[in-house]
């Protein structure tokens, strides 16, 4: 009889998704952080939902208010998937931005800074290229802003952040 985790999962045994693709299952916290089997986490992002994407900002935004950075960058990642390929770049580096965020509330100030750069990158560069400035009544300028501004500060210092109280407002107030 082979060796088991304490979940009574066999040791190497990988999780799989009812198609059978390796998934990890374990519970994770709020900053995705993968947590002990049998622990409470938090709901995880259903993945491959295809959502408008005025659904996609706004459910995005509803998880970065909650301080859910990575579970944002879920949805902008069903966004990237499932959206017209002239799109994909938006939907990428808003993704890359939540990542940052997520690096930078976990207290890894190198790997937040460097993925809030490149998110800010990629979505300038988007906007640019694609002449849309406001899409889907995002404030691209603005985040880009945002994300330069948050990276600066990572970098000289001062610890995790508060991702709830840190996160970036995609729609600017009316």
């Amino acid at each position: 009889m082979g060796s088991s985790t304490s979940s009574g999962r066999p040791v190497g045994a990988r999780d799989r998704d009812s198609e059978g693709r390796a998934r990890n299952a374990r519970p994770r916290d709020g900053l995705g952080r993968p947590l002990p089997y049998g622990a409470d986490g938090v709901p995880r992002q259903p993945e491959g939902v295809v959502r408008t994407p005025g659904e996609t900002v706004a459910e995005a935004q509803r998880l970065l208010d909650r301080g859910r950075p990575f579970h944002a960058h879920e949805v902008f990642e069903d966004a990237w998937k499932s959206g017209p390929e002239e799109e994909r770049g938006l939907w990428r580096g808003l993704a890359q931005l939540a990542v940052g965020l997520t690096h930078a509330a976990r207290g890894n100030a190198t790997g937040g800074a460097r993925l809030l750069r490149r998110g800010a990158g990629a979505a300038e560069d988007w906007a640019s290229a694609s002449g849309r400035p406001r899409p889907y009544g995002m404030d691209l300028a603005g985040v880009v802003a945002w994300a330069r501004q948050l990276a600066e500060e990572v970098e000289r210092g001062g610890g995790a952040v508060d991702a709830g109280a840190r996160a970036p407002r995609l729609r600017k107030a009316p």
